[in-house]
């Protein structure tokens, strides 16, 4: 299997995570999103959105971070990252769609703000996005503390790819300024995350600010 992906990408970071957590062989391939990689017309026959991650398994070809965690768990039978139990599953499964829907989106728009517009020539801030978007996350915060509050994990007593999906975008939390510091249980999670194996291994090179 290879498994395409750049080691600022948050998304592709989630697939490299797991692919450790699972003991997963999978071959890294580098797409250098800095020199236009993903714009390559062999890149986009693997995935048209030019976008990281992919996952390629012989003649299939897989998109979507979240999709790839689940396929690479499915091959490996019996793991605890991605239950097969009904209802163990389909917490981890909401998890997955939550932060895809609601917790990603928020971050990924302050990230924008804070970080890339400036970077890409696009200017200032612009403070009526960020507001929003930052009461969005303290509103999604609240959540996922709340959550935290009586377990380790999100999705019981032990780790599992929903927490992944979670922690991977807050790897540049302090450059994007995220406000989580209120939601304790939040920022005690996100320290477990961050003393797995699976972490420390797909630690990208450091940036300033981070």
């Amino acid at each position: 299997m290879k498994l395409y992906t750049f080691p600022l990408s948050s998304n592709a970071r989630k697939a490299v995570m797991a692919a450790h957590l699972l003991g997963s062989d999978v071959e890294h391939v580098l797409v250098n999103l800095a020199t236009g990689d993903q714009r390559k017309p062999e890149f986009l026959k693997l995935n048209p959105n030019g976008k990281v991650p992919v996952l390629q398994d012989g003649d299939f070809v897989l998109t979507e971070s979240n999709a790839i965690m689940m396929y690479l768990a499915d091959k490996v039978p019996g793991n605890k990252v991605y239950p097969s139990e009904p209802r163990a599953r389909a917490i981890v499964n909401q998890w997955l769609f939550w932060q895809a829907n609601h917790w990603g989106p928020a971050i990924a728009a302050l990230n924008f703000e804070n970080v890339l517009k400036k970077m890409f020539g696009g200017g200032d801030p612009d403070p009526v996005h960020v507001k929003r978007n930052e009461d969005f996350l303290r509103q999604f915060g609240a959540v996922l503390d709340g959550r935290l509050a009586d377990r380790p994990w999100v999705a019981g007593d032990h780790v599992t790819i929903a927490d992944i999906a979670l922690a991977a975008p807050l790897m540049s939390m302090s450059m994007v300024k995220l406000p989580l510091d209120g939601f304790a249980n939040v920022l005690a999670w996100f320290g477990r995350v961050k003393e797995l194996d699976a972490w420390k291994k797909s630690e990208p090179p450091p940036m300033p600010g981070r």
